[in-house]
């Protein structure tokens, strides 16, 4: 089987994972939109979960990573419920992570067991201690493959970096050192961090985006007090979600007032604001390789340590988001 990806070009895959992509679970996240509520208010903001998983699969294969863990590379989001990250609005998780919550039990009873039975693998042995695969995750600040992957695949798509710029960091800008991904200058770890701040700060915090969660999220809740919809609904696609939720008029003329938020969103301050949403703190400080060992960006580079204290303080303060009627 021949995958093709929009920044990793075309790679020829092993029979398992042709199966995986092939499976229920995996072709679930073609229909589960990245940007949760994004799309809702912006169309152009439409990169699926599928998208980045097979991207994140085939950046650890770029990498040299095994085959097991392009595996847990591919079905780290598998467990995501619609809207992706607008669950854990619904669900107040601080963290950010109900999909990683409900990640084991949600695999145990899919399709993916029975798969990687066939081909002699576990998913005890690949895809329930996330540690052990180095490349696909690392702790913030390091670089792992799908914070890399995220970064790159929604600044192409939204304008923030060009192809040739992502390909030509792809192909001299990152190497392995020690099980762990990290830049090979100071200058393309500048380059990774001011697209991550800017995937951070300029999306993540645009008033539209946010706008669109906290309404989202509010019918949402409200779908749940009043039981037309359950837990499990979460777990359907976000087409499917979303046809239950306009079932009800209320909900169904918010849902299409949000196509026209663009036109009435704007953005506020601490004295005129309809909303304020301040942003779980994530920052990069990638390793350098140098002088044969690893170094902390940030002591290299004055732009990367700026960086960080800036977006951080965005992060702290928040968008203050005015809605017009």
């Amino acid at each position: 089987m021949k995958i093709v990806d929009r920044l990793y070009g075309e790679a020829d895959l092993e029979p398992v994972l042709r199966d995986l992509i092939g499976s229920g679970s995996v072709q679930r996240l073609k229909a589960i939109h990245q940007g949760g509520a994004g799309f809702l208010v912006h169309p152009v903001w439409n990169i699926s979960r599928y998208e980045h998983s097979a991207g994140v699969m085939l950046l650890i294969r770029k990498l040299g990573g095994s085959l097991k863990e392009q595996i847990a590379g591919l079905l780290h989001d598998v467990s995501h419920t619609a809207f992706s990250h607008v669950a854990d609005d619904v669900f107040q998780m601080e963290d950010e992570d109900y999909h990683e919550r409900v990640f084991e039990n949600w695999v145990r009873n899919s399709d993916i067991p029975d798969i990687l039975h066939t081909y002699g693998f576990t998913s005890e042995d690949i895809l329930y201690d996330v540690q052990k695969w180095t490349l696909l995750e690392q702790p913030a600040p390091a670089l792992c493959a799908d914070r890399i992957d995220y970064t790159l695949r929604d600044s192409f798509a939204y304008g923030f970096a060009d192809q040739e710029d992502i390909r030509s960091f792809l192909r001299t800008g990152l190497t392995v050192f020690e099980g762990e991904i990290c830049c090979t200058s100071a200058e393309h770890a500048e380059w990774f961090a001011r697209l991550y701040y800017k995937e951070v700060v300029d999306f993540f915090m645009d008033p539209l985006n946010v706008y669109a969660l906290f309404t989202l999220s509010q019918m949402l809740r409200e779908a749940l007090d009043t039981d037309l919809i359950s837990k499990q609904d979460f777990f359907k696609t976000d087409g499917e979600l979303l046809a239950i939720l306009k079932q009800r008029t209320s909900f169904r003329d918010k849902l299409e007032k949000l196509s026209t938020a663009k036109r009435r969103i704007k953005t506020g301050d601490k004295d005129d604001f309809t909303i304020h949403k301040t942003l779980k703190l994530r920052w990069i400080d990638p390793k350098v390789v140098a002088n044969g060992s690893k170094v902390p960006a940030s002591a290299l580079s004055e732009n990367v340590r700026l960086m960080k204290e800036q977006a951080v303080a965005a992060m702290k303060k928040g968008v203050y988001v005015k809605a017009a009627e």
